[in-house]
């Protein structure tokens, strides 16, 4: 299924903590340009059309299944929020609180994408993954 068929109704969490904190102005080509410039990953297409939905903000379903144990349980991963583009808001990729921090703050390999934050605060992230695939491909998700 194509994220563009997607029902997003009942997706996002409206809440003022969520606005203030992730989601961003509507995303635009120029906010994918600068990411793409300031990160050096080119960004995948379905992450895109997430964005494209809403620039970044906290699911309403936020425990996702995974087939390894994670720090947070046996079988999921917990997720805080998905970061955006918009660069004022901090939880965005390139936030005061985003990717980069994540890298430079906290010491995460420096492969790829920190695009979600989890509960966890700060020693879990969920990543896109270049390592196999160059900065220019289709990276894997992460935990």
């Amino acid at each position: 299924m194509s994220l563009e068929q997607f029902e997003w109704s009942d997706f996002w969490e409206e809440s003022e903590y969520a606005t203030k904190e992730y989601v961003g102005e509507p995303l635009s080509q120029g906010m994918i340009e600068e990411v793409e410039s300031k990160i050096g990953y080119k960004l995948p297409g379905s992450y895109i059309e997430l964005l494209k939905n809403q620039n970044g903000g906290i699911p309403n379903a936020t425990n996702l299944p995974t087939k390894e144990a994670t720090s947070w349980a046996d079988n999921h991963v917990a997720l805080t929020g998905i970061f955006g583009l918009d660069s004022k808001k901090p939880y965005s990729v390139l936030g005061d609180l985003g990717s980069e921090f994540m890298k430079n703050q906290w010491g995460y390999p420096n492969m790829g994408i920190y695009i979600c934050d989890c509960p966890s605060a700060g020693h879990d992230m969920i990543a896109l993954d270049y390592t196999e695939c160059g900065k220019g491909g289709e990276p894997k998700v992460c935990t």
